[in-house]
């Protein structure tokens, strides 16, 4: 049986978004960071409040809580600010905002390999590579790459389940949020996390930094 021409145009409507999909992967890989890498960082850190110990995993609470306040930020401050200078009723459009999400990211990864080198050369210095020791440092240097990744996500993530929704066609509305679970999906399962992982648990990286 031959598909109607409405069938084919949304079938070619839903391909179109394929390129914005594939892009999108990068930056839920970097996400998938905030459970993984950032809590094996936090691991090895002071986490010590007094006699409370903070728990690694913890920090993701910190990118909801940035997330939350930039919603509400962006909702009441910034989308009204520029309305009126851009004339369009979201303020910018929804591409626009999934680009800022993606510059965010480029700055979370340069901030995140700086706290990362500062860490490694702390535990080189004292001494505890070997030991598998506490590095003497705060578990909160890591809290810039938790909140600039929740400022993200305000930009890149809500903009991407937006944009997906609101291109799709009427008849495929939930294949079209679907493929921002998708990307998500991708990025955490994804070839990249997974060589980035084996590169951080190799032995040869890092000059031999087992663990760390």
């Amino acid at each position: 049986m031959l598909c109607s021409v409405t069938q084919v145009e949304e079938t070619k409507q839903m391909l179109r978004m394929l390129p914005i999909l594939i892009a999108t992967f990068v930056p839920s890989t970097m996400i998938a960071q905030v459970n993984t890498l950032f809590v094996k960082q936090g691991t090895t850190l002071d986490r010590g409040i007094g006699n409370f110990h903070i728990p690694p995993a913890s920090l993701a609470g910190f990118v909801t809580i940035s997330m939350l306040i930039s919603v509400v930020i962006y909702d009441r401050f910034f989308v009204p600010t520029m309305r009126r200078l851009t004339k369009n009723p979201r303020g910018i459009s929804l591409l626009q905002r999934m680009g800022i999400g993606l510059v965010f990211h480029i700055f979370i990864m340069m901030i995140a390999s700086l706290i990362e080198r500062r860490r490694l050369g702390a535990a080189k210095d004292h001494g505890v590579v070997e030991s598998g020791g506490q590095v003497p440092l705060s578990i909160f240097i890591l809290l810039p790459q938790c909140v600039l990744m929740g400022t993200a996500d305000a930009f890149l993530e809500v903009a991407k389940i937006e944009f997906f929704y609101d291109q799709a066609p009427e008849s495929m509305k939930s294949l079209g949020t679907s493929y921002s679970m998708t990307s998500l999906g991708i990025g955490n399962f994804s070839l990249v996390a997974s060589c980035f992982r084996r590169f951080l648990e190799s032995p040869r990286s890092m000059d031999t930094m087992d663990g760390f």
